[in-house]
This record gives C-alpha cells, sequence and structure tokens, in this order.
C-alpha cells in the first residue's frame, strides 16, 4: 500500500476522487496507527509518521469513499495524570463524517476490568464498537437555496426524526423512521399547510446508546449522547451506514428547502457519549483525555455541568476548533440553517463560572458562516449558577424557559401572575432589551420534547414514568400542570371540554405573543405521553407521534385551530414585531393612540393595584395596527388592524366591557370556548362599551380593521 505524507489539514478523513487524506489531531500520543477495517474482521495498519502541530496525516492513494477506518493510539496511559492511552481500542475519528455500526456493550469497549476501576484493561475493542467511514463528499445540491426566512416570520417545530414518521400511514414502511421519511411529500405536506417555516431536529449527530439502557432493554431515544460532531445517525438512514446517511440527509434538506422549510439542528457540544471515568473508550478519551475534557482537581474524575458525567474542556482551542468545524461543515457541506444549542451555559464556561464574553461566542460572533445563520441557545445546564435565561450576547436567540413557566401558571390560574405575563406576552423586554436585542430573540413554547406534552400538560398534576424504570424519580416533579379535575384519562364530558379548551388557550396565546413560537411535534394532534414527562428511553409508541387516518375531516380539530392561529399570526405583523412596544403614542404614525394598553374586565386602563391584586386573573390588551414604529423591507411604513386580546384565567365567567375609546367597531376572530376555536364565516359583531361575555378559562380576540 503506497503511503504519501498527506498534508494536516482538514482534519478528519477528505476524499478527493483519487484517495483520502487522513489527519488528526493527538498532543498526548507517541505514535497513531490509522486502520482499515475490512469486512472479514481483519484490518490493515499503517502508521502515520508525518506530524504537524500534534496534527499527524498521511495521504492514502486508492483510499475511496465506503472505507471504514480507525485509530490506534500508543500513548501514556496514567489516569492520576489524567492520561487514558491504549492501543487496545479502537477509536472512532472525531472528523468521522459518517460512522459505521453500533456499540455492543462488551468489557473490552472499557479501559479497566469490570469491577476493578483502577485495572487496565487490554482487550480489543474492534470487534465491539463502531467504525469511522469515508465518505464521498460530492453532492448535485442542484439550484438549492437557503430559505433565510427572517425570525419575525419563522415558526419553529421541535420534532424527532423518528417519533414524527415512525406511524405516519401514508409512509412506505421501509422509510419510516428515516431521513428519507422527512423528504416524503405527506410529511412536507403537512408541515407547510400547518405554516411551519423551520423543522428543528431533534439530535441527528451520531450518538451512543447507553449501557445501562440497553440492559434494561431500552434505547437512548432522544439522543443527546452524541459521539460524532459530523457524522449523521446512521440509525435514522433507510438503505445503509456506509456513507448513504449523509447523501440521505442531504436530499432530506434539499426537499425541505424546495418547500420553503428552514433545517434547525438540536446540537450537543456540551459534553460527549463516554461519560464519566467509568464509561468506555470509544474516541475522544483514548486520543487525548487532557485536551478534550474538563477534568477534576484528581485528575482520574471528570468536572460535569451536564448531569451525564462529562463536560468538554471550552478553553482548549482544539475543542473550540472542532466545534466551529462541525458548525461550518453543517452550514457549508449539509446545507443547514442554523442550530440549537443544548445546555449552551456550559459552553460559555471557559473557567468555571458562565462567562457570556467566553472564547466560544468570540469565535462564533466573528465567524463568517456561523455567525449568519439562526443560532438558539437552551440558556442553561446544571452547574452553578447555570440559569442564564436573558443572558446570551446579541447575536443569540433562546429558548425563552420564563415564557413556559408563567403562560403554564396563568392558565393553571396560579395568583399575582398578570404582570409578568404581560412582559412575556410583549416579547420580554425585562430579559432583552437591555443587550440591546429585540423581542424575537425569545423563542417562546409552553411544551417542547422535555416535560409534558401539551395534551399531557392539561390532563396530569403529576409525572407518570414509571416506564422508565427508574422508580418515578427521574424527570421534573414541578411541571406547573393541571389536570383540570381527573388524573389521566378519564370519560367525564365537562373535563374533556376544558382540557380542550385550555389547549386551545395555549396554542392561541403562543401565537399571539411577541417572540418567535415553537411548537412541539404532535401537539397539534392533541399527542399524549400517558403521563410521561421523561420520555427520553422510549423509542415506541408512547413516544411517537400517532397521526389522524387520512380520510379523517380535519374541521372542528385541535389541528385545524393551530393552522388558523398560525395563519392569523402570519396574516398581521401587529402580532410578530421586531420592536418592543413604547407604551405610548409613536410619532410619524398619525395615530393618537398608545401602540399598546391594559384594560381590566371592565374596560378601565389597569392601575398598579389592578397588576399587583392576588386575585386577578384577567385582563385584555389592545394592539394598535397603526402605531407599528418598525419600516417594512423597503423602508416603508408598516401598518395593520387592531386586536383586543382578552383573556380570563379565572375559574368563573366573566363579562369584558369593550374599551370605549379604541375602535367603535369589533369582530369576533377567536374564541376558544368554542370547539372549534374560530367563528366559522363572519364572527359576531361588537360595538365599543358593549359588553362580552368570557366562560372560565378562556380566550376571546377582537379585529378592528385599520
Amino acid at each position: 500500500m503506497q503511503v504519501w505524507p498527506g498534508q494536516a489539514y482538514p482534519l478528519g478523513a477528505t476524499y478527493d476522487g483519487a484517495g483520502t487524506n487522513f489527519a488528526v489531531f493527538s498532543e498526548t500520543a507517541r505514535r497513531i496507527e490509522l486502520c482499515l477495517l475490512h469486512d472479514d474482521g481483519s484490518e490493515t495498519a499503517v502508521e502515520l509518521r508525518e506530524s504537524d502541530a500534534f496534527v499527524r496525516h498521511a495521504y492514502l492513494p486508492g483510499v475511496l469513499p465506503g472505507q471504514r477506518y480507525g485509530f490506534r493510539v500508543h500513548g501514556p496511559y496514567e489516569p492520576q495524570k489524567g492520561h487514558r492511552c491504549n492501543s487496545a481500542k479502537l477509536l472512532l475519528d472525531p472528523y468521522a463524517r459518517a460512522i459505521s455500526g453500533h456499540v455492543e456493550w462488551n468489557e473490552a469497549v472499557y479501559g479497566y476490568h469490570f469491577g476493578r476501576p483502577d485495572s487496565r484493561n487490554d482487550l480489543d475493542s474492534a470487534p465491539h464498537t463502531m467504525a469511522s467511514v469515508v465518505v464521498n463528499p460530492f453532492f448535485d445540491w442542484g439550484d438549492d437555496r437557503p430559505p433565510r426566512t427572517e425570525y419575525h416570520h419563522t415558526v419553529f417545530y421541535e420534532a424527532h426524526v423518528k417519533g414524527l414518521t415512525m406511524l405516519h400511514p401514508e409512509l412506505p414502511p421501509d422509510q419510516r423512521g428515516t431521513y428519507a421519511a422527512l423528504a416524503h411529500p405527506a410529511v412536507i405536506e403537512h408541515l407547510t399547510q400547518l405554516g411551519v417555516t423551520a423543522l428543528e431536529l431533534m439530535p441527528v449527530h451520531q450518538f451512543v446508546n447507553d449501557h445501562r439502557l440497553a440492559d434494561a432493554g431500552m434505547s437512548n431515544y432522544w439522543g443527546y449522547n452524541t459521539i460524532g460532531f459530523f457524522a449523521p445517525h446512521n440509525a435514522y438512514a433507510s438503505w445503509g451506514d456506509r456513507g448513504q446517511q449523509v447523501l440521505e440527509f442531504k436530499q432530506a434538506v434539499r426537499a425541505l428547502h424546495e418547500a420553503g422549510i428552514e433545517v434547525i439542528l438540536d446540537v450537543v457540544y456540551n459534553h460527549t457519549a463516554e461519560g464519566n471515568h467509568l464509561g468506555p473508550t470509544l474516541s475522544f478519551r483514548g486520543l487525548d483525555n487532557t485536551q478534550y475534557y474538563r477534568l477534576a482537581d484528581d485528575l482520574r474524575y471528570y468536572e460535569d455541568t451536564t448531569g451525564t458525567g462529562n463536560s468538554l474542556l471550552m478553553r482548549s482551542p482544539h475543542v473550540l476548533q472542532l466545534i466551529m468545524d462541525s458548525l461550518r461543515y453543517w452550514v457549508t457541506e449539509m446545507h443547514v440553517d442554523g442550530f440549537r444549542f443544548d445546555l449552551a451555559a456550559t459552553l460559555a464556561r471557559q473557567f468555571h463560572e458562565v462567562d457570556r464574553l467566553s472564547s466560544f461566542f468570540d469565535l462564533v460572533q466573528q465567524d463568517p458562516v456561523v455567525s449568519q445563520v439562526k443560532l438558539i441557545a437552551e440558556p442553561w445546564d446544571v452547574g452553578e449558577g447555570g440559569y442564564q435565561v436573558g443572558n446570551f450576547p446579541p447575536l443569540w436567540t433562546e429558548w425563552n424557559g420564563k415564557y413556559r413557566d408563567t403562560v403554564r401558571d396563568l392558565w393553571r390560574g396560579e395568583p399575582q401572575t398578570l404582570a409578568e405575563f404581560a412582559g412575556r406576552l410583549t416579547g420580554s423586554s425585562d430579559l432583552y432589551q437591555d443587550d440591546g436585542r429585540r423581542p424575537l430573540a425569545s423563542i417562546n413554547f409552553h411544551t417542547c420534547h422535555d416535560g409534558f406534552t401539551l395534551n399531557d400538560l392539561v390532563s396530569y398534576n403529576d409525572k407518570h414514568n414509571d416506564a422508565n424504570g427508574e422508580g418515578n424519580r427521574d424527570g421534573e416533579s414541578h411541571n406547573r400542570s393541571w389536570n383540570c379535575g381527573a388524573e389521566g384519562p378519564t370519560e367525564d364530558g365537562e373535563v374533556a371540554e376544558l382540557r380542550a379548551r385550555q389547549m386551545r388557550n395555549f396554542i392561541a396565546t403562543l401565537m399571539l405573543s411577541q417572540g418567535v413560537p415553537m411548537l412541539s411535534h404532535g401537539d397539534e394532534f392533541a399527542r399524549t405521553q400517558g403521563g410521561n414527562n421523561n420520555a427520553y428511553c422510549q423509542d415506541n409508541e408512547l413516544s411517537w407521534v400517532h397521526w389522524p387516518d387520512p380520510g379523517d375531516d380535519p374541521d372542528g380539530t385541535l389541528l385545524a385551530f393551530t393552522r388558523a392561529m398560525v395563519g392569523l399570526r402570519r396574516d398581521h405583523p401587529v402580532f410578530r414585531r421586531r420592536r418592543f412596544f413604547h407604551g405610548r403614542p409613536v410619532q410619524g404614525t398619525h395615530d393618537e393612540l398608545s401602540d399598546i394598553a391594559w384594560f381590566t374586565p371592565e374596560g378601565e386602563e389597569m392601575a398598579d393595584r389592578d397588576w399587583q391584586s392576588a386575585s386577578a386573573k384577567a385582563l385584555s390588551v389592545f394592539l394598535n395596527g397603526n402605531a407599528i414604529s418598525e419600516p417594512g423591507p423597503r423602508g416603508e411604513r408598516i401598518g395593520d388592524d387592531s386586536f383586543l386580546l382578552m383573556f380570563n384565567a379565572s375559574a368563573e365567567a366573566i363579562d369584558f366591557v369593550v374599551p370605549v375609546n379604541h375602535g367603535r367597531q369589533w369582530q369576533v376572530v377567536v374564541d376558544t370556548a368554542r370547539p372549534e376555536g374560530v367563528p366559522p364565516g363572519e364572527g359576531p359583531k361588537v360595538a365599543a362599551g358593549e359588553r362580552v361575555g368570557l366562560v372560565g378559562r378562556s380566550m376571546t380576540v377582537l379585529r378592528r380593521p385599520a
């Protein structure tokens, strides 16, 4: 076999049409072997003799796409000094573009013998671990272009590749649960009819099913256990794992883009699947443990701000390079449109505390590729000081956990919620305005993958996670949920009616709030997980979306109402403003009314005592469509209809008085007390000063034409 010196950059395996360049970093290694793996179980070892700045490299003519490979690292095994090199362990390439196979939880994949954590294990891991794959980078993207949907036009839809598509009745069985399913016309049609503009996919980076879950007959369904930051998860490919997963993912992105739908990836750069000091040796640990991981004062152990056993070392230039190279790769080569960063506070822990000026944010800010896509933070982790909602830099948007909590509190009837609810409804200026950010920094949601579904939020007071095998100890215990009078399924018609109304309340509130809305997959079908609020290990029908039969009439369903609310938001810029409200008349708009005003149910402007009243659970808000201060894309003035949003979160019916000085004639366009939520045809007309009756826990929206 010919071995040429090759190049130290780019890292990973790079096929150029004639052969493949291999490059891998390790400062600790004394020697590294590239192992080409054959289908008969044998391997050909090639020592990487060339080294530049601790990057070993070689070029092998004739090595083609589909070739499986790994590395064996010869170096110190001294856990007390943080080093865990062991040439008996076949290691994945951190830059592998595809990964083949899965981990078999044999003792050989660990660096020690079971029951003896201080021992050294020299069993060969190759028969039991995954392999990196050389990938053909060439793909016909045609005229693919990123949709580049602006935030104020964006509606996110968080979904799981398998969970969304596994039970879809119109998909071929061999495509269900795969990337190909995302590209199927039936799935794309549903998303476009719903009004979704961005599909936010739960982890598709190659991940590992935990040893503990495999022993229990379960799996890591959610996928927050990454081992390959460049590789699409191979189990989601319908036709092979020797690079086919890359082609299939690209085809899905291309199809979604053709429909105008962006693809956002939920990415996990805060930790890896290698776990704590008792975890397996799969890649980073064996290559250079001290450079990749944040180690404790006792170097045998790991700092853990993620709750998973380890945290990546965010002050290491090699970790930062890995993350930035990965992000750029997914944008430039895989054509994705943005990222949602899991436990993003950990990425800001350059030393110990969360630091918004950390090197990671500096790199993102100046990167000409990554800085131009959607960047969404899950702004917390489990470490000290980890709750950082509102504290990310100006370039970032955030999952607004405070929005979720406040809206849940309002609709379950918690006292003294109105003041904070008003702030959340109008874009959370208290969190974002001081940073120079806009309402669009707030990603609003009431449910996501982590926690109750929308149906379960109104059907359970308590979590029911027994199926997870942890004695119902896992998952959040404080859900801010309310079961509407019965725990779980019920035949009580009044309870069922209230639950349906509450779901409409949540959907309407979400779509009419300033900021950017995010729906959780299946909520439009009232999906249930039976009260399980931590279904991370439930790869079965408990977590999969149950689609209605194709012949079902959607009229009068939550799906139809959700489509209508997304459409109302899309058609009216007053619900998706790019600037915060001023709370006064806006100069240059020729309207003497304030751009926003708050009223008691009696039609009087809210006073301080009204905001602070413990018993107050109802209010109205006037949104002035004639006082939108931001200009249109060509500098033109934006005008819209005006709206009066009436919220009754109390258990009792309340008559709301329409304010007398904010419009003479109104029309009802939303009434969540109705089974269909939206009045058919022309809604009732209402004049200023008239009373509008709202049943307990309902919401009505009035429109006044511009």
